[in-house]
């Protein structure tokens, strides 16, 4: 590292070890999910809710090794803290591109109003006082929005269906067959442009309100709906529910049974979500005293579609590993990447017609103590200005008919979608 990076370094590191996080427990009532719409900094997963104000340190995050030094960085904000429970004290939001060579960084937020399932809830505030965090929230809850509505609508796609079928998913599906690999998840992308800025706070409330068994996040302009939970860590459990075979849904109660139906029968899907639990069970297993997961994968129903997911479910030794080490070493699993690794990861780059970006990379919080939890950035879209980047990505194996897997695409599509488009 060259002289004046390294003295730059110094200094951000002093700078780090200067401040510190302090949380108090709240006795007011304030809605993490409306205040995280509104900043655009939300997490909100099965009854844990956190939202972000400001930005009070950015920790770069080099990938895949950096997860211990970051990891030490966020503990070095560690002050008071009225509750010591996971997600209070120093907390930071990340969103982590899906190529896991590229670096990323960790976002502590100068505030931080949490609620967990216990009913606790806190303010953790970095680098200002309580009292000037809790007139932040006030003055940003408070305002009134008025922003102009969006008038027109314009959805573009780098390559067209067809192409997407014929000329990306068509070949890889017979290399496939040939013996290559086992299994390849490709994506395709399309573009959203508006006569107005995106809404954020809206689409989030949207998502919220349409997928409520759903991990709604939002970082800076990245947000979705995921169904699955990559990784958690509390204390020493680890977690992880990983989805792998999907089903379109059917607005006719029979017909949307009878496709659930067949998805638990399908030897393509259940083959498919296979390769991933195993593969999950061994990358987690050096990190554990034991691991397991259920012994047959359930229906997951969503409004736009049905997964087969399986819950998995372990105790970390000791020391456990914190929640940034686990993303480095699940990150990506066969759902989101293929089936060998790194082969798949290869296919991927060549076939792929652009860059994937945050699409399908680890989204989530960690705190001091290495607690957190990640989704995987799916159904998800990223915000800038009047334009958004929307991907939907299916699994390609042998027996994949490129034409169901085009309409796979335009299934899970609908749920960004949805609530992009909505006035």
């Amino acid at each position: 590292m060259p002289a004046g990076s390294k003295r730059l370094w110094r200094i951000a590191t002093n700078t780090l070890t200067a401040m510190q996080s302090h949380s108090v427990r709240l006795e007011i009532a304030i809605d993490p999910v409306e205040l995280g719409a509104r900043t655009g900094m939300l997490w909100s997963r099965h009854g844990l809710l956190l939202a972000g104000i400001g930005v009070a340190a950015r920790i770069p995050i080099t990938r895949p090794s950096g997860a211990g030094q970051a990891q030490q960085e966020l503990a070095a904000l560690q002050g008071d803290d009225e509750l010591e429970v996971p997600a209070s004290g120093p907390v930071a939001f990340a969103a982590l591109p899906f190529d896991r060579e590229v670096a990323g960084e960790l976002i502590v937020p100068q505030v931080v109003v949490g609620r967990d399932r216990a009913g606790n809830s806190w303010m953790t505030t970095t680098a200002m006082t309580a009292a000037e965090g809790m007139e932040q929230a006030r003055q940003i809850l408070a305002e009134e929005s008025t922003r102009p509505q969006a008038t027109t609508y314009e959805l573009t796609s780098a390559v067209t269906p067809e192409a997407w079928r014929d000329e990306v998913v068509a070949p890889v599906r017979d290399r496939i067959l040939a013996g290559e690999f086992n299994k390849v998840v490709l994506a395709r992308e399309l573009l959203l442009k508006t006569d107005q800025p995106i809404d954020v706070a809206a689409v989030l409330r949207r998502l919220n309100q349409a997928f409520s068994t759903a991990i709604i996040f939002a970082v800076e302009g990245f947000i979705g709906a995921s169904p699955e939970l990559l990784v958690s860590r509390d204390v020493d459990v680890v977690r992880a529910h990983p989805l792998a075979g999907t089903a379109p849904r059917s607005s006719d109660p029979v017909r949307d049974a009878e496709l659930a139906a067949a998805l638990n029968v399908s030897t393509k899907d259940q083959g498919e979500h296979r390769i991933t639990i195993d593969w999950l069970l061994d990358t987690l297993l050096p990190y554990c005293s034991y691991v397991d997961a259920e012994p047959e994968p359930a229906i997951i129903t969503l409004p736009n579609v049905h997964h087969l997911g399986t819950r998995v479910e372990g105790r970390l030794s000791s020391p456990a590993v914190s929640v940034l080490e686990l993303v480095a070493a699940l990150h990506p699993t066969p759902a989101v990447g293929g089936d060998p690794q790194d082969l798949a990861l290869k296919a991927i780059g060549s076939a792929e017609p652009g860059d994937r970006g945050l699409y399908a990379g680890p989204v989530g919080w960690v705190d001091a103590a290495g607690n957190g939890e990640f989704a995987v950035g799916l159904r998800s879209s990223h915000v800038a200005g009047n334009t958004a980047s929307i991907w939907a990505g299916v699994g390609v194996v042998g027996d994949s008919d490129p034409e169901a897997e085009l309409a796979e695409t335009r299934a899970k599509f609908q749920a960004m979608l949805g609530a992009l488009l909505r006035p």
